[in-house]
């Protein structure tokens, strides 16, 4: 049963392509006059084969979206977090990782991957990553003006990713193509022009990148070696092990989350820089001293990812609305962190923003990222390398922004120094 459905205001719609294409500035300003609302019911999407659901409220206060996410037990992550549509049981295999499961499940796989991002696990990749900066700006150097995105940004978390893997190098693009793939939101570039064409692509790739992880998995229970796919293949917690299927699906979620978020953090960094040259200033003075809280700016103000789905499991009130088991709710990050309730004048990118409690990572709860403090680590080392040899480094138009509903990406940017 439905609860009473709150209509967003006219010209809103949050489930249509041309919301997305809008300019950043006009999504905003959009997200605002619903907040003065929330929530607010849309309809779902129309996804080609798979059937439209019942629709959807659309969380945008900070409010609700730091509560949904504390609260799994009432706003699970099952059937979905990451479709609208609850998809068919083919998709699962591949897209039903960690990041779509409730406890006790959940626990149970977080507890068995978290071993890859202990304290211990980031400290011996630190070398890694100032490493692979350092080649990426030799390269950039080399090559001259480019486009920013694949020379530079794209480059780091995937190299670290597969290295932490222990994916072998002639694999590399195989994961880079499948990743955009995964990830291309609605953008006909990676996905075509249909929806028939669309799904085919995204289950090819989800089964590419399963197949590479189980047969690395089969070597590394034969031969261990120091990666996280010998940490992961031969895990043992209170006698479970992870099936191949479940590495499979964790490894896409790794090479999907790891790779592009960061990859989008490290672009949209170029472009904040250069439309705002006092923040670039004021950061360069102090490179060490500001690269904490500029970071964090970068994800409050981009927000990379844009939402994840919840689904309710039982009735539920929240702020004075009431829910009914089995609505569903999208939990809107970037109109969060733009919630004037909690953030001093929030259209301003400010890098000395403190504090600055964003969910650019997820709200607080058990789904909060596991890779954060990794995806922090690569993007200041990007930067700092970036800062210490290209100190002038600019865009040199505006980036081209892929379509999507999920990911703040940028498909291109160039640059010039």
């Amino acid at each position: 049963m439905l609860s009473t459905h709150s209509a967003g205001p006219a010209g809103i719609d949050l489930s249509s392509m041309d919301f997305w294409r809008a300019p950043q500035e006009e999504r905003h300003a959009a997200f605002a006059r619903l907040r003065e609302r929330a929530p607010v019911f849309f309809e779902e999407p129309d996804a080609g084969p798979v059937p439209a659901g019942p629709g959807y409220y659309a969380l945008v206060r900070y409010a609700d979206v730091t509560e949904a996410s504390r609260s799994p037990q009432v706003f699970a992550s099952e059937p979905s977090a990451v479709s609208i549509p609850d998809m068919p049981p083919d998709f699962a295999e591949y897209f039903g990782s960690m990041i779509t499961m409730d406890d006790p499940r959940h626990a149970r796989l977080r507890r068995i991957v978290s071993r890859g991002f202990t304290p211990r696990m980031l400290a011996r990749l630190e070398d890694d990553v100032r490493r692979q900066a350092e080649a990426i700006v030799d390269d950039l150097l080399e090559k001259g003006p480019c486009d920013f995105v694949s020379e530079v940004a794209a480059r780091l978390p995937l190299a670290i990713i597969c290295d932490m893997m222990g994916i072998p190098e002639s694999r590399r693009a195989m994961v880079f193509e499948n990743s955009n793939v995964v990830l291309a939101g609605n953008d006909p570039d990676y996905l075509g022009d249909d929806a028939e064409t669309a799904i085919t692509r995204l289950l090819n790739a989800g089964a590419e990148l399963s197949a590479l992880l189980g047969e690395l998995a089969e070597l590394r229970r034969r031969e261990p070696a120091d990666d996280l796919t010998t940490a992961l293949a031969n895990a043992n917690i209170d006698g479970e092990s992870l099936s191949d299927q479940e590495l499979g699906s964790f490894f896409i979620l790794l090479a999907v989350a790891g790779n592009e978020t960061t990859r989008n953090g490290i672009s949209h960094t170029l472009t904040l820089l250069t439309d705002h040259p006092d923040q670039r200033e004021l950061w360069w003075e102090d490179f060490e001293g500001r690269a904490g809280t500029a970071v964090e700016e970068v994800v409050r103000y981009a927000s990379p990812v844009t939402w994840m789905r919840r689904t309710l499991t039982r009735d539920h009130e929240m702020n004075g609305h009431r829910y009914r088991a089995g609505d569903k709710v999208l939990l809107f990050y970037p109109s969060a962190n733009r919630d004037a309730a909690v953030f001093d004048d929030p259209d301003r990118f400010d890098i000395t923003r403190s504090p600055n409690p964003h969910v650019g990572f997820g709200g607080p709860g058990p789904h909060f990222c596991l890779g954060a403090h990794l995806a922090r680590r690569e993007i200041t080392a990007m930067w700092r390398e970036l800062h210490r040899r290209v100190p002038g480094i600019r865009a040199a138009g505006p980036p081209e922004r892929l379509l999507s509903s999920f990911v703040n990406g940028i498909k291109e940017l160039p640059c010039e120094f």
